[in-house]
């Protein structure tokens, strides 16, 4: 024992030395901010339950086997006033599904043309690519959505007047209306036979990637991806006959039957969330290819190189580095932004949970519903983007 030390102002020197220690402090705040947060989460809990209990709500996610009771306008799946409202949810994501990922693919390559096309030494190209980016990133989404819905109800004239391209294609205020193969058996190994030949036009993809590396040698790429992608479902098609017969739309009464359909609905929804992203998308492109040093454009000019293949093989493998990140946010941003789709009557998840939060009361489960589906796409999203983003880096050496 230190000589004129007592041992209460030892355990308090003690204890200030833990105190002014600045890991442990952390771990304390870390601690007690933990422990506030619980205390927070249980007493929001616990209220909502002694609230619900007394307004004699049942909670539960047990009204998923209920029968429904409503119909549904579009669905992907069979689907029918007497399947459970587990089956509705079912019904309502695939569609908010369907629309985010074509609105996607539709987005990235409208708004990687455009932003090239803000570059173009056009003058009239491109102001007018200008302007049609401003026009949309300052435009709020959700009135290009009654915009694009307005033009298709209202400026198309009715199924009697449609308009006619060419045969088999109709457009009327009743929606888009194409001529689509007939039903047949052949379709679902013929679908099996094409993700069969993405599997292997991707192998072939790669093969001639590492044989150009190593040989230095161009192989005809796109001719060998073809072959591989459409050879398959065109060997299943020829084994079953070659059908060919094909659904086309007919004028039967006030509206046209046959053939396959794009409703005013989704057609508005799809139209506004991809031109709305293309808008973003574009100047993440242009930012993108300006970043890249001039002097990699003059040195393949100078090398005999056509500015096509300048912009395809130098300018953008360098510029997706800036690219793909923003990107990204612009898909998780068109993904949200399509629950948008309540407005203009598409039947799509939120929508689907509004009719059943309506209809059962539980408002609670539907939200949590809404939350964790948003959430898996959103992280699913931001987990392939940063693979792909890793995959396509340039690795220093």
């Amino acid at each position: 024992m230190a000589v004129g030390t007592r041992p209460g102002e030892r355990t308090e020197r003690g204890i200030l030395k833990v105190w002014y220690n600045p890991q442990t402090r952390a771990l304390i705040y870390q601690v007690a901010l933990v422990g506030g947060l619980l205390l927070l989460l249980w007493y929001l809990v616990s209220n909502l339950v002694s609230n619900l209990e007394r307004q004699n709500i049942s909670t539960g996610f047990g009204f998923l086997w209920r029968e429904a009771g409503f119909e549904i306008s579009e669905s992907l799946i069979p689907y029918g006033a007497a399947d459970t409202y587990g089956r509705a949810f079912l019904v309502g994501l695939l569609n908010t599904f369907q629309v985010a990922f074509i609105g996607i693919v539709l987005a990235t390559v409208l708004g990687t043309v455009v932003g090239i096309l803000r570059l173009s030494s056009n003058w009239l190209v491109a102001k007018v690519a200008s302007g049609y980016v401003e026009v949309m990133r300052n435009l709020p989404l959700l009135l290009q959505l009654f915009i694009w819905y307005a033009i298709i109800t209202v400026s198309m004239p009715g199924p009697r007047n449609a308009l006619e391209p060419f045969t088999g294609l109709v457009i009327s205020n009743r929606g888009i209306r194409f001529a689509v193969p007939a039903e047949d058996p052949s379709h679902f190994w013929i679908g099996l036979a094409l993700l069969f030949g993405i599997a292997a036009a991707v192998l072939v993809y790669r093969y001639i990637r590492r044989y150009q590396d190593r040989t230095g040698q161009r192989l005809p790429a796109l001719r060998y991806c073809l072959v591989a992608l459409l050879g398959p479902p065109l060997v299943i098609w020829l084994a079953f006959g070659a059908p060919s017969e094909m659904s086309v739309p007919v004028l039967q009464g006030f509206n046209f039957q046959g053939g396959m359909v794009i409703s005013p609905e989704y057609a508005a929804v799809l139209f506004g969330l991809t031109f709305y992203t293309a808008g973003f998308i574009a100047e993440i492109v242009r930012a993108g290819i300006l970043a890249v040093s001039w002097g990699q454009t003059e040195a393949a000019a100078s090398l005999g190189l056509r500015q096509g293949l300048v912009l395809r093989l130098v300018v953008l493998p360098q510029a997706l580095r800036l690219i793909i990140p923003p990107t990204t946010s612009q898909y998780l941003n068109l993904t949200k932004n399509s629950s948008l789709a309540v407005a203009v009557g598409y039947p799509d998840l939120v929508s689907v949970g509004n009719t059943t939060m309506n209809q059962t009361g539980q408002a609670i489960e539907a939200i949590t519903i809404f939350m964790a589906v948003y959430l898996t796409i959103s992280l699913s999203i931001s987990a392939f983007m940063n693979w792909y983003n890793r995959h396509i880096a340039l690795v220093e050496r």
